[in-house]
């Protein structure tokens, strides 16, 4: 899973710029890879299948002593730490609701660190995309809110979700952002020339 080339970065640019030429909009997109590193589910799992599992076999078979087993659990708890450690496993044993929540606390943190609700007349949209937890989220302050219900974004975050899944994402960022652009032309139109914040992607180490 790769994030955006600076190529790919600057069309995402161009598009933002194109948008706000007609709105008094100000969008700001923010992409990261992951939203957390989760060191804690690796272990988690780890340990309740290292002590789990060797008992169970033991239980029933009759295999181990007290010293071998304890000597298995370890070995089993360290060799599992490592395996779900990796990318492809990690991501796979994490809940759900877990991943939204903290793609959508990062989404919240970055709003109020790119000072989208400090804009003239309260017109600040982020644009949020987690790549590993295949998570879009789409904020804006009150002076668009009360203007576009918060309805209109749901099927551009679930076109943009399913370009996100498909691994997609420079296209789901140039058609969520002409899809945006057009309800806040109409919504909020623009009424003098202003460029608040950055129209660049902001990407996440």
């Amino acid at each position: 899973m790769t994030l955006l080339s600076k190529q790919e970065q600057g069309q995402v640019t161009a598009a933002i710029s194109a948008v706000e030429r007609d709105t008094d909009a100000e969008l700001v997109t923010v992409l990261t890879s992951q939203s957390d590193n989760y060191t804690y589910i690796p272990l988690l799992w780890a340990g309740i299948l290292a002590l789990l599992v060797p008992g169970v076999l033991n239980y029933f078979l009759g295999w181990f002593g007290a010293d071998v087993l304890m000597l298995v659990q370890w070995t089993t708890f360290a060799v599992l730490s490592l395996i779900f450690r990796l990318p492809a496993i990690n991501t796979r044993l994490i809940p759900r609701q877990v991943r939204y929540w903290r793609a959508s606390n990062l989404a919240r943190r970055q709003f109020l660190e790119q000072n989208l609700h400090h804009t003239e007349g309260g017109t600040g949209m982020l644009i949020f995309v987690s790549e590993a937890e295949r998570y879009v989220e789409i904020l804006v302050d009150q002076g668009i809110s009360s203007r576009i219900d918060n309805a209109t974004w749901e099927s551009i975050v679930t076109a943009f979700t399913q370009k996100v899944k498909q691994g997609e994402t420079l296209q789901g960022f140039l058609n969520c952002i002409e899809a945006c652009g057009q309800h806040l032309k109409t919504a909020v139109p623009a009424t003098h020339e202003r460029n608040e914040l950055p129209n660049h992607l902001i990407v996440l180490s």
